[in-house]
């Protein structure tokens, strides 16, 4: 895809990768739906951007289906499309399974994945009037690879994997493609309650731009998917052929770590 003069709408605009995506989307030429719940947030990125003027606050909980209704009537309203969707927009808990509450998995299931899906429903036809247009739904590599510690976050990253997957077959003669992108630990507000895990399970910690110029990059490239280099992705080929090694080499990460309490993002 072309980005030079597109409509992108981006969740969890306030902050951490979706912040620098907005601001790399708007370098390339965008105009940017900033959405997020929080009007302050919103308001600093959008003053970040290289043409402050090409990023539109949309104050909104994506969570609450007549926001994304409002949402769904002010860009069609504006634009009449929608040549990019990037449902970036989560949270999460981190710590032994036990120990994370009924709300806690409830809210990340809303968030991670029922949201996107709505949302990804209610902005379709704006899609379609824009093909070939795209939706990027950002998961983690703890959708590809179950991870400890993360077992109901990695549950609805699964989710969101699978929801992309049939999504991008379902649209496929619509001329709306879709995306799935997997970022490994990123330096944002989310890694707050997990940073304790970065030495134990030796992990590679990435810059948010970083991240936003991947997708980008693979938005261009009309990819399906979006997977960070290094050790990650030969995890990924072992996990298919020798699951029982990633099991035996996860577990022994495990026992180095002391985890703190269950803690929400």
């Amino acid at each position: 895809m072309q980005l030079d003069g597109r409509i992108a709408l981006i969740t969890g605009a306030g902050s951490g990768i979706g912040r620098a995506l907005a601001i790399a989307a708007v370098a390339h030429g965008m105009t940017v739906a900033l959405v997020g719940r929080r009007q302050e947030t919103l308001a600093e990125t959008r003053t970040l951007l290289p043409y402050p003027a090409r990023g539109i606050v949309h104050v909104a909980d994506i969570n609450d289906a007549e926001c994304r209704r409002r949402l769904r009537r002010d860009i069609g309203a504006a634009f009449g499309r929608l040549d990019l969707l990037v449902n970036n927009a989560g949270i999460q808990s981190v710590g032994r399974f036990e120990s994370i509450g009924d709300d806690e998995i409830k809210d990340m299931a809303l968030t991670n994945l029922v949201a996107p899906m709505a949302l990804t429903r209610c902005m379709l036809d704006l899609l379609r009037a824009a093909a070939p247009s795209r939706v990027v739904n950002v998961g983690s590599m703890f959708g590809l690879i179950g991870f400890p510690l993360f077992s109901a976050y990695s549950a609805t990253k699964f989710g969101l994997r699978g929801f992309s997957d049939a999504l991008r077959r379902e649209l496929r003669d619509d001329g709306v493609g879709v995306t799935f992108a997997a970022p490994r630990a990123t330096a944002t507000a989310a890694m707050d309650g997990s940073k304790h895990l970065v030495k134990p399970f030796g992990m590679s910690v990435d810059r948010p731009e970083a991240v936003a110029r991947r997708i980008l990059n693979a938005v261009r490239r009309d990819a399906r998917t979006v997977y960070p280099s290094g050790p990650e992705r030969l995890f990924l080929l072992l996990q298919a052929l020798r699951p029982g090694f990633v099991d035996d080499a996860i577990a022994k990460q495990l026992r180095r770590v002391q985890p703190g309490p269950a803690r929400s993002l």
